[in-house]
């Protein structure tokens, strides 16, 4: 039957090829038992096994064509091809003296065009009448597959943008360095940068993405350019690269590459039309060769980043890091919950007019009791909020809770009460949210009216961004919402600025009213800060108030308003309702 070539093959551990009798193969010269070869769609062959060497006794055309080698061994010139069927030649032997009834495997072959890829098995044939049992060798090509799955590894390992590794193929990078660095020099460290581009983000949001993607492409380039050949580059976030590089000199091969990365980055880009420059924090980690675990590297890497955001220096990961920022993330997902779960409540400090003595309203404070944590301190979970971004979830949620405890204390007096109250908004989600039809929506699912609510924002939310501050105080200003500056004095305030936005209040941090009796600058301060107050027509709070000297003292100052331990502490609400009652029926 044509498309079958019977031939058996002996010599240099295989039979030569030889034609069969034709009377041997039934009707054609084919054996009926095997025809079925010439309907399978790729290399098939029948190999009998003798004299301890593989014999090729039938085959179809695909076998032929794709492996002449393994059929004429004359046809074998090429090394590669001698050490590809001396490999399928041990596979089959192997098969052969294992007892197993089936086996696969893979082999491959190098040609013109690379590397060709089989997948292989062997099977007994029983029952075609033959004197000695018989093996059935397909062979499916599976070069294109391979090629495809290369491809998908590639883009699965790479950065669609610049082509640098990605994180999965940075940390693959990583585990060769250590492999090759750690049989070289078990001494060695291994060291990891990251690199944050600091104002990528304002880069997307002013010029747009493309703007965004081309000075990431420029960053790219130059960090190739300032990193030697035996050190790793990646990108591995949106605008996070990671550096790796064998120090044999420890933490002074880190700070040069750093001092490199600075210098490359220190020139400006231009995007578009504009000119812009690149601020950078970059964090690094440092292991023993021998010991180094790229996963926790990188990670330890990313949190000395962060620091570095915040020092505007290269930081290297200390010990505790690591364990700080997996509590922060630990007590994320508790925050997450307990605002999901209705898990937090509101306190309330009293704001007290220093003149008169009566309260007015009071400042509202979130607080969070964990079932299994217990009482966690605002200064724990705000900064977790705010890196998170569950500060919009949780800001909603106290502006809206602090009116609807509003609602219900002018219930409990039949009246409406005279008092207002204070929120603190993070700058963070004054940048994110609508806090203008945020606060529009909760004031009229409570029926409370604008003049009852202030709120109250640090020097930075205000600054950070003068047009649109002045467009939400203005909008906050026509609904008859009050505006307080929160930590007045702490920060950098431009006095121009502050001069023509729309503020109520100035509340002087605690920092100065604290032992201001005793210390002559605070008092200083404090003074300078009523001094300018009146002069812009804004009153003050004042914060941290501790004993009646300092009562008295701010009073008479001038200072309009006063929190503290002198007055209360923080209460809860219905604490709070009784301690408002209380003070006003004394004073009538």
């Amino acid at each position: 039957m044509e498309g079958l070539s019977p031939r058996v093959w002996k010599g240099a551990g295989f039979a030569q090829p030889s034609r069969l009798a034709p009377a041997e193969h039934g009707v054609g010269g084919v054996d009926p038992n095997i025809a079925f070869l010439k309907a399978l769609p790729h290399g098939a062959a029948l190999i009998a096994c003798h004299e301890g060497a593989p014999h090729f006794e039938q085959w179809n055309e695909e076998f032929e064509r794709k492996f002449p080698a393994l059929i004429e061994p004359g046809k074998a010139s090429a090394q590669d091809d001698q050490a590809w069927i001396l490999n399928l030649h041990a596979e089959i032997m192997d098969f052969a003296v294992s007892g197993r009834a089936l086996r696969r495997f893979e082999v491959e072959r190098l040609c013109p065009i690379g590397v060709e890829a089989f997948y292989c098995s062997l099977g007994w044939v029983e029952g075609d009448g033959a004197d000695e049992p018989r093996m059935l060798l397909n062979m499916v090509d599976r070069t294109a597959d391979r090629r495809v799955e290369e491809s998908l590894r590639r883009e699965l390992v790479s950065d669609s943008l610049t082509a640098l590794p990605n994180r999965i193929g940075f940390g693959e990078l990583i585990e060769e360095m250590i492999e090759t660095g750690a049989s070289s020099d078990a001494q060695a460290q291994l060291g990891v940068l990251i690199i944050d581009l600091v104002r990528f983000g304002r880069v997307n949001q002013a010029l747009g993405s493309m703007a965004g993607d081309e000075l990431i492409l420029s960053v790219a380039a130059r960090l190739k350019s300032c990193v030697a050949d035996d050190a790793a580059i990646a990108r591995i976030g949106g605008n996070d690269f990671g550096l790796c590089l064998v120090a044999q000199n420890g933490i002074s091969d880190v700070i040069a590459l750093a001092e490199r990365v600075n210098a490359a980055l220190s020139g400006p880009i231009r995007l578009s039309n504009l000119t812009i420059s690149v601020n950078c924090a970059i964090g690094c980690s440092l292991a023993p060769i021998g010991h180094a675990d790229p996963d926790e590297l990188v990670r330890q890497a990313q949190a000395a980043s962060r620091t570095a955001k915040k020092s505007g220096r290269l930081e290297v990961y200390r010990a505790g890091e690591l364990g700080a920022a997996r509590q922060r993330f630990f007590l994320e997902s508790r925050l997450r919950d307990a605002l999901t779960r209705d898990g937090l409540t509101l306190n309330y400090q009293p704001m007290v007019d220093l003149a008169s003595g009566s309260v007015v309203g009071f400042e509202a404070l979130a607080r969070w009791n964990d079932p299994d944590l217990g009482p966690v301190s605002p200064n724990d979970f705000i900064p977790v909020a705010e890196e998170s971004g569950l500060i919009v979830q949780l800001g909603r949620w106290a502006v809206n809770e602090a009116l609807r405890q509003l609602a219900d204390w002018d219930f409990m007096a039949g009246e409406i009460v005279p008092l207002k109250v204070s929120v603190n908004l993070s700058s963070i989600q004054i940048a994110r949210d609508d806090i203008a039809a945020m606060i529009a929506d909760a004031l009229a699912l409570n029926g409370i009216e604008g003049n009852r609510l202030t709120i109250e924002l640090t020097e930075s939310a205000l600054v950070d961004d003068p047009v649109k501050s002045r467009e939400l105080l203005e909008t906050l200003k026509r609904a008859n919402i009050a505006v307080a500056m929160d930590d007045f004095g702490t920060g950098f305030s431009n006095l121009a600025s502050l001069q023509s936005l729309p503020i109520d209040v100035l509340k002087m941090d605690r920092s100065f009213v604290t032992d201001m009796l005793m210390d002559k600058d605070k008092l200083a301060i404090v003074r300078t800060i009523l001094s300018l107050s009146q002069t812009l027509g804004m009153k003050t709070t004042a914060e941290g108030i501790e004993d009646s000297a300092a009562a008295k003292t701010l009073r008479d100052l001038g200072c309009t308003y006063g929190q503290g331990y002198y007055f209360a502490r923080p209460l809860g609400a219905e604490e709070a309702y009784e301690f408002w009652r209380e003070r006003r029926n004394s004073a009538t």
